[in-house]
């Protein structure tokens, strides 16, 4: 099969770096997906559920990692993918996107993957993904 990746333990695809989040991506993603929960573009409901400011969907936060994964693996290789969400990601946010393959059998990679933004988590995961074995 081509197109696959080559991957043992310890791989760590090239991490992205993400933002700084706007407005727009929030309002772009909201419109794609029908989220238009005030917590994503009302600064007052945000401070009334206890926010700086409006947050992101966790979504597009799970969104960020998935295209990163799958911009580096093939989607066509993506065969399992989990995710938690340990922290809003906020506008103005910067983050990095990572992950490391733990474990490989039998052509398929484990990989624990992050969001991460000034050292908090604001997403962790882990994904299984076909590879070639190098």
């Amino acid at each position: 099969m081509s197109g696959l990746v080559t991957a043992v333990v310890g791989t760590r695809p090239a991490p992205r770096t993400v933002g700084p989040v706007t407005q727009t991506d929030v309002v772009r993603f909201a419109g794609a997906g029908g989220d238009f929960n005030p917590l994503h573009h009302d600064p007052e409901a945000a401070t009334t559920a206890g926010f700086e400011r409006p947050i992101a969907m966790g979504q597009l936060t799970a969104g960020l990692l998935a295209a990163w994964l799958t911009d580096w693996c093939g989607v066509e290789h993506l065969r399992e993918l989990s995710v938690r969400f340990t922290a809003p990601l906020r506008l103005g946010d910067v983050v990095e996107v990572a992950g490391e393959v733990t474990s490989v059998d039998d052509g398929l990679a484990v990989l624990e993957l992050s969001v991460v933004r000034d050292g908090t988590a604001v997403l962790a995961g882990s994904a299984t993904v076909q590879v070639r074995t190098g």
